[in-house]
Order: C-alpha cells, then structure tokens, then sequence
C-alpha cells in the first residue's frame, strides 16, 4: 500500500510533487522520494520515515537542481524488504538511467531477479519493485522507446502494480501503468499528472480519466495517449471530481480524526438526502437495481468486507434479518477468497469498502460475479474500481476521509445499511408500516442526537485520562451493539496501541473472564429498552465480583447505575435497533483522547495504512 504521484509540466515540480505526496501519507509513511528529470539528469532523493524528512532533505540539497520539469513520487508502506533507505522508492535499473515507482505486489518477482541477474543486471534492495526496473530497462535496450517498453514488461510481471516510469532519454516524458491496483490521469492545461488516488492532484485539477486493468498512460505537457497492453489506443472518458481542496484541510482541528468525528452529523445528512426525504414515502436508493422479482429469487445475502467495514457489515446483517427477514452471511473478504463458497445467481452479494479499492474485496466481488450473483458495492468512493465492478451501488458520501482510522466512513456505511434494510423490507412487504415510519423519523433525528454528543466531550475526556494507563482493555454488549463493541475496541488498538478485545456479553464467562481484575477496564454498551438490557447489566455484575473497572456506555436515565460503574457515558436517547448509529461516537471519542493523552501519532498510527490495495 503505497501513495504515488507523477508531473509533467510548468510548475514547480517539486512542489507539486510533494504537495501529491503529502495528500497521499494516509497510504504509507515508512519512507518516501521522488525522482527528478532535470535537464537530462535522473536525481533522486529518499528519506525514511514521515514525509517531512524528505521535505527537510529537498530543501537543504535544493542547490542542486537546475530546472526539473518532470518528476515521480512515492510515499511507502512496506510489503517486500523492510524499511530503509535502499528499500525506498525510487528504484532505478543498474545505470540509473531509468526510474520506477510502484503500488502493489509482484509475486513472480523471485523468478524474474533471476533472470535478470543472469543478464548482468546489478540488485540492490530486497523489494519486489526493483525487479520491474531492471525488467523494463532490458526491454528498453531492444526497443529504445519507453512506452513500448512498459507494455512489453507487465506482461510478464504476475500480481497487482501500479507503477510511474521515466527515463533519463525521455526526458519530459512519463509513464504509467496498471494491474489490479487504482491509477488514475489528471488533466490539465499545459501539464499533465499521474496519481494512485485523487487527493494528490485534486489541487491542481479537477479533470480526470481512470485507467482500467492492462492500460498504460503516456503523459507529457501537452499530450495523454492511453493504450491497451498491446498498444491499441484507448478512448477515455474525462470525468470531474466531485470534491474541492479544502477537503483536505484540518479546519483548525488539531488532527483530521477529530475534525472526521465531528463531521459525522453532516455526514449523516448527507447520506439522507434524497434518500429519505419524506417519512411516508419509500426509500430512495436509485441506483440499487433490485425490484420484487430479483427479491423473490434471492435465497441469501452475503457480505464482504474488511477491518472497520466489516463492523459495518455485522449490523446490517443484524438489521437486514431483523427487517427484511432474509438470511445473512457475513465474512471477512481475505477468508471468503480462498474457499468455496456456496455463492450463486440467487444470492445478493455486498461488498463493502471506504476505499472502493480494498484488494482482498476486489477479489472477493469479482469471484461473485464470475458465479453470476448480483453485486452490491456500498463504498465512499463511487470512482473507485469496486464501484465500476458493481450491478447496484450506494455511494455512502462521507467525503475525502484523511485519518487512517475510519470514524465518519463507517458511520455512513451504518445509516447506508439501515437505509437498505427499510428499502428491502418496502419491496418485499410484511414490516409494519407505523414502524417503518417511527423507524424514518428517528433516522432523520440522528445527526441532532450525535451534535448532542459532540457538543459535551468532557466526560469522554476524563474518561480517557482516567483510563488511558491501563494496557488493556474489553469492550462488551449484546445483539445489534456488537459490532460496535469489536469496532470500539478496534479504534483503540489502531491508534493507542493499547490491547483491547470485544466479547459478546455472554461470553465473558466463557474464557474472558479469567483474564478480570483491578487491571482490566470492561467497558459496557447498554441501551435500556432492549432484550438483553437486564443480561447484560448481569454481565457486568460479574465483571465486578472480579474487581474490574467498570464503564458504562448508555442513554439510560437510571442513577443506580452510578454506583454499580466506575465511569458512566450517557448518550441522548435511542432506540437499540438504531443505537449503532450513535454508540460509535463515543467510543471513537473515547479511542481518540486517550491516544491523544499517550502522546501517540493518531492520523498516521504506526504499521497502517488507509487504502489496503494488496491482499
């Protein structure tokens, strides 16, 4: 998982590439460069760790240029050879004369060194990447033209890349290319740009054209020529952007999960609109292509996802059941992908995906299809290659999500879910219509009851400073709020690095419970009105009788509480079918403070990476 940016043009190339690249650190950030074509020269600059430090490099070694106009960047998360300076990107042939940057993996790599090391070729990293520059500079030594080169190599590379490719005898020229790894082409006037991502180029232009698997992009200042692998040329829709820079910024936040979490009402709303715009009326989902009779054949659902989408995809299960009546699967895309699945044209398939580019669900989907099922994508990303894969798609328009821990993007996956669930159970009859109107209205209250949240931090604040030295934690609950329990203690581990588990409240005593004493903060979610409301305050008796500390997480009014938990955090009131909805925020709050009070990285935590585009 890497970030990756590419410039032909009149600007400071620099700049822009930096600029790209630090629109980009949410992809990796374990070392990052670039490669220059300045005035014929190949310069290359890498440093380890933030990208800062290739920022203080440039600007103390900034003498030494002349006058680039066309450069190639790379921000990296490692796969193949650890961090370090020789392992970072760029990576250039034996004579340096041509440079390549790479997203992704090729895993006939190992056989590929070999023959090239038979060649005379000279290695110098560990990396996968460095075996696609010594490839396409043999390629070049026949052909002399770049282009042709790049299409002559990735054949035979086997894997997922996205790669950038210049040449010192090209200059002003750059090329990329794609496999199973998001690539796209930014159009401007008098300059042209290569990115993995569009917030790398979203600055300069808004015009974009999306490579698909097997194209290679040939971009100068005044030129884009796309081809297929085989160098027939391609016509490519430009599409615009729908977001604006200023999405990138922190709006005075101190960090971009903060301003995230704080987005989450507008998010909401925005997930709604036009959707649900009148509580009478059915749900609104035009672009999900399934009427009464595709219902009627539907024997299943499953669905697909990865990390905090996963989370997501456990309450619609949960609602999609309770709803429509229709039997659910849900399953980690890396475990779906290497079984046989029983997955046919009478199941509803849903991928879910923040990025759209998620690489184990990519495979997954397309394995669904290939079984002839009818895919539905829910993702933030309506341009990315998971949308272009999908029959129905609900885009969940929680904007440009910076902060690798996911916070607005899964409650937007929630309410997406919720609106399917009343969509599906509208098509197929037989949920009560007073409770499908109770049910919308409650939805439309969410972003006030969540700003109710957010306007009144304090307790979350000393709960997090309270508790913010323990190494571990358990996070509990029951029925709709499990989900929310793993993804609780999900954000926890992610940016605190504290070790923190969710159980099913039942559970507990199953195993869970020996690890209970003064030490181990069990933290409970409790919506009165539910039917396991009284099992799980039970639950927390017991957690009690072994001396843990208790927190509570509830909308219940009920002061016996007080004396039973060490902490109680109480939301505004909600009915549990929804309460996922609302139980999140405090809990990513709750995450982000004490992360905050470690002193720890909390956009960028260590060993992640935003857009996971490797299986």
């Amino acid at each position: 998982m890497c970030g990756i940016v590419g410039y032909v043009g009149h600007r400071d190339v620099v700049s822009v590439l930096f600029s790209g690249l630090t629109n980009l650190e949410y992809r990796g950030y374990d070392s990052a460069g670039i490669a220059l074509n300045d005035k014929g020269d190949i310069k290359i600059y890498k440093t380890l760790g933030k990208l800062i430090n290739l920022k203080n490099e440039l600007t103390e070694r900034k003498s030494e240029l002349i006058q680039p106009t066309s450069g190639i960047g790379h921000i990296r998360w490692a796969t193949h050879g650890s961090p370090s300076l020789i392992n970072a990107h760029p990576h250039t042939c034996t004579c340096g004369k041509l440079v390549v940057v790479h997203n992704g993996i090729i895993e006939n790599y190992k056989e590929l060194r070999e023959e090239l090391i038979n060649k005379g070729c000279n290695f110098r990293s560990q990396t996968d990447t460095e075996t696609i520059a010594h490839l396409i500079a043999d390629e070049y030594s026949k052909t002399k033209k770049l282009e042709e080169a790049v299409r002559n190599s990735v054949k035979k590379l086997q894997g997922a890349y996205a790669i950038c490719v210049m040449h010192k005898d090209e200059p002003d020229v750059v090329v990329g290319a794609r496999k199973h790894a998001p690539m796209l082409v930014g159009v401007g006037e008098g300059e042209n740009f290569i990115a993995s991502d569009t917030p790398a180029i979203i600055e300069y232009t808004k015009k974009t054209i999306y490579l698909d698997d097997n194209e290679v992009a040939v971009i100068t200042k005044d030129k884009i020529k796309i081809t297929d692998i085989n160098g027939n040329e391609v016509v490519k829709k430009v599409e615009i952007l729908p977001w604006e820079p200023i999405a990138l910024s922190k709006l005075g936040y101190k960090h971009f999960m903060l301003k995230e979490i704080h987005e989450q009402p507008d998010v909401i709303r925005n997930v709604l609109n036009g959707k649900l715009y009148d509580i009478d009326a059915p749900i609104a989902l035009n672009e999900v292509k399934i009427d009464k009779d595709t219902l009627k054949k539907l024997i299943k659902i499953e669905i697909i996802a990865c990390g905090t989408s996963l989370h997501a995809a456990l309450v619609g299960k949960y609602i999609i059941e309770d709803f429509a009546g229709i039997s659910v699967e849900v399953e980690a895309s890396s475990e779906y992908i290497y079984r046989k699945t029983t997955t046919d044209s009478s199941t509803l398939v849903i991928g879910v995906s923040q990025s759209g580019e998620t690489a184990d669900t990519i495979t997954a989907i397309k394995q669904a299809k290939e079984k002839n099922a009818h895919v539905l994508i829910i993702t933030n990303r309506p341009d990315s290659n998971m949308a272009r894969l999908a029959d129905s798609l609900i885009p969940v328009n929680a904007g440009i999500e910076v902060s690798v821990a996911a916070t607005k993007s899964y409650t937007a996956q929630l309410i997406s879910f919720y609106l399917l669930a009343i969509h599906l159970a509208e098509i197929k009859g037989g949920l009560d219509k007073s409770y499908l109107k109770n049910l919308k209205h409650e939805l439309i209250q969410l972003p006030t009851k969540i700003e109710e949240v957010l306007s009144n931090t304090s307790a979350i604040q000393e709960c997090a400073r309270k508790f913010s030295s323990f190494k571990n934690f358990i996070y509990i609950a029951r029925g709709v709020n499990l989900a929310t329990a793993f993804e609780g203690a999900l954000k926890l581990k992610e940016i605190s690095y504290i070790n923190a588990t969710g159980y099913a409240a039942g559970e507990l005593k199953h195993g869970p419970i020996a690890m209970l004493d003064e030490t181990m903060p069990v933290l409970s979610i409790l919506i009165p009105g539910g039917i396991s409301y009284e099992k799980i305050l039970s639950n927390c008796e017991e957690a009690k009788a072994r001396n843990a500390k208790l927190i509570a997480l509830t909308s219940s009014t009920d002061s016996n509480l007080d004396s039973l938990f060490d902490v109680v955090l109480r939301i505004p009131p909600v009915s549990e079918i929804l309460s996922p909805a609302i139980t999140c925020v405090p809990l990513q709050l709750l995450a982000y403070y004490i992360a905050e009070f470690l002193g720890k990285d909390v956009d960028q935590p260590r060993n992640l990476a935003k857009s996971v585009t490797v299986e």
